[in-house]
């Protein structure tokens, strides 16, 4: 390793966690267009594609037995088995380490679990929180989605239940009443800017 490249300032990691049905997803994409040069660590999944998600730009879609494989040669930095076992996900490992070396920002949305793991083998990460306004909003997003079924939905607002409990061991909490306005206050928290900076950046 060069010496200019041990003198870069590491970069921040952020991770964003949430409750399913929260907009994680929205909130994410009107990030990426509010700065393009921002970088979002694409998760893997074991998950069937839903409708408009692009392979490798929303989630690299995997069959069970390749993700037994990263596994196997430790190219993951966390992974979890997602509703009880409905399927897996996980989080690339060199992507991220070579971003953060680099001295430049990256993004990471996971669940909860993954956040914690991120917690424990990154402790410079910082956790955010993407919040519903109130829990009728959440389950309102959820049915109305229709890309599940009862059973699935009602598995996840248990899930969502749990995962709100927890929103007190992050590091900042972003409430998403307007796509627009989350991503904003959330750009914030990736570039490590205040919004007065921000401005400036845009």
């Amino acid at each position: 390793m060069s010496n200019s490249h041990r003198n870069v300032r590491r970069g921040r990691l952020v991770v964003l966690a949430g409750p399913s049905g929260v907009g994680k997803s929205s909130v994410v994409r009107e990030l990426l267009e509010m700065d393009p040069d921002l970088w979002f660590s694409v998760s893997v999944t074991t998950r069937e594609q839903r409708p408009g998600e692009r392979d490798g730009v929303d989630y690299r879609f995997v069959s069970p037995a390749d993700f037994d494989s990263m596994i196997a040669k430790d190219e993951l930095l966390e992974w979890a088995e997602i509703h009880r076992g409905t399927h897996r996900s996980g989080t690339p490992r060199a992507p991220i380490e070579n971003r953060l070396a680099d001295g430049r920002p990256a993004l990471v949305e996971v669940d909860l679990q993954g956040a914690r793991e991120l917690r424990r083998s990154m402790p410079e990460a910082f956790l955010v929180f993407l919040c519903p306004p109130s829990w009728d909003a959440l389950v309102e997003r959820l049915v109305g989605r229709g890309t599940e079924s009862p059973e699935i939905v009602e598995r996840r607002l248990r899930t969502a239940k749990e995962e709100l409990a927890a929103q007190d061991e992050f590091d900042a909490v972003v409430v998403n009443t307007d796509v627009k306005s989350a991503a904003r206050e959330l750009l914030t928290l990736v570039l490590d800017k205040s919004s007065d900076q921000l401005e400036n950046h845009e």
